[in-house]
């Protein structure tokens, strides 16, 4: 007697992979997403620092003084406002992502990178521009390895996140008690660990958001799926930034006048 073919296997199998084949090209979509807001959030920032930096602007957040040195640029009002203005909206946007209307996560994240410009401002005043084109790059290539690796590799890094997360607090506390010191070596030192901590954070965040994708995005629909991805892009762009500023201070070249 001939045998049949078991079609009731042949149709479970076929579910599965085209289930797996959705979800796989859903999450290439998704990850292009994240990266497509952080780019676009990366490129405000920029325009908005050197914005400032370039114009009349900057003299009212760091307006010119007399001190003990003679005339110098001092941060005002407005630069102590945008120094911590981009934490309120990090801690808005963490904590309320879930409650948000897509267009409030969107329009709280231009604000963020807006906010975070203006803080940045002050880079150009004591780095040359050559010094900061230079390490913008090298901080790109290194995030892109970092992200590339959390994406495609098979290892677990759960367990990395919370001793990375350990480090982030340990810089945190040792940049506050280094603003009474003053210690160059303890900059240096939180310099060199600071650089290795978001270089983890980006391998761990970008797996993290691949794990979470299934989780959140995926299972629950479109519209979570389009506040979360501004949220995930809000993480690796911090992580940039962090890299960013703290291969400044070991690579970049300072102005004659800082």
């Amino acid at each position: 007697m001939a045998l049949s073919p078991d079609y009731r296997t042949y149709t479970g199998a076929t579910r599965a992979a085209e289930t797996a084949a959705v979800l796989d090209a859903g999450l290439r979509a998704y990850m292009l997403r994240v990266y497509n807001w952080m780019a676009s959030g990366l490129v405000l920032t920029g325009i908005v620092a050197y914005g400032i930096a370039s114009t009349g602007l900057f003299d009212l957040f760091y307006p010119l003084v007399m001190t003990p040195r003679g005339p110098a640029h001092v941060p005002g009002a407005l630069a102590w406002i945008s120094m911590f203005a981009p934490l309120a909206f990090v801690l808005v946007l963490s904590f309320g992502v879930n409650r948000l209307s897509t267009t409030a996560a969107q329009a709280l994240y231009w604000a963020f990178c807006v906010a975070m410009g203006a803080s940045l401002t002050n880079i150009f005043m004591i780095y040359t521009h050559d010094s900061i084109v230079r390490v913008f790059f090298i901080s790109a290539g290194t995030f892109a390895a970092m992200s590339l690796y959390g994406y495609t590799t098979r290892a677990d890094l759960t367990k990395m996140g919370s001793f990375l997360m350990m480090g982030l607090f340990g810089i945190i506390i040792a940049s506050l008690v280094n603003m009474f010191l003053g210690s160059a070596g303890l900059q240096f030192a939180i310099s060199v660990i600071g650089v290795l901590v978001f270089v983890g954070l980006t391998a761990y965040d970008t797996q993290r958001i691949k794990a979470d994708y299934v989780q959140f995005a995926y299972a629950e629909g479109t519209e979570v799926a389009a506040k979360r991805s501004v949220y995930d892009s809000l993480q690796l762009l911090l992580n940039f930034i962090n890299l960013f500023m703290l291969l400044l201070q070991l690579l970049g070249n300072r102005n004659s006048s800082s």
